[in-house]
Parts: structure tokens; C-alpha cells; sequence
């Protein structure tokens, strides 16, 4: 789909307005970005702002059309996963 004011900026959600676009509550969507496990993120100003698009795009990332569906990847949930745990957090154990 077209964008419908490709003059206008890219519209950027706070936390609170992102988690509700996906249906999360806030603190998970906050556990998805300790974790590296949740879509892509910019601080301005030391404030967090998703873009739209790429909140789309963290979910398309999971898209099927069945339960038997295996393309597409499968969302972690929001938590600590080894494989994708820095080094550092990794030696801890």
C-alpha cells in the first residue's frame, strides 16, 4: 500500500503508543528491547521512539497464513535467549 503523505516525516511512537499499535502491553515491548528481541528503536534526546514502519515491519517479520505454515520466522517472546544474549551476559552463567 502506498504511503498517503509521502511529504510528511515518518511518524515515531513513544513507548506507551508503540505497545498499544502492537497490542503489548509497555513492559513487554520494554523487555523486547533489553532482551534484542523486539523491533527496532531510536533515542532522541535519550527518549525511545519506534517508526511506524518499522514496527510493521517487526511484525511482518512473524507473518504466516497457516499453522502449518513454516516461512516466516517465529517472534521470540520477551525474554533472555542465550543465542541472542551479548557475550558478556552469556559468561555470567
Amino acid at each position: 500500500m502506498p504511503d498517503p503523505n509521502p511529504s510528511l516525516p515518518p511518524r515515531y511512537l513513544r513507548t506507551p503508543e508503540a505497545a498499544r499499535f502492537l497490542g503489548l502491553s509497555g513492559r513487554t515491548l520494554e523487555k523486547h528491547r533489553t532482551y534484542g528481541t523486539g523491533p527496532r528503536y531510536s533515542k532522541i534526546g535519550g527518549r525511545v521512539v519506534y517508526a511506524l514502519g518499522d514496527l510493521q515491519a517487526w511484525v511482518a517479520r512473524g507473518g504466516k497464513t497457516s499453522t502449518s505454515d513454516e516461512s516466516g520466522e517465529t517472534l521470540p517472546p520477551a525474554k533472555r535467549h542465550a543465542a541472542l544474549a551479548p557475550a558478556y551476559l552469556r559468561s555470567r552463567r
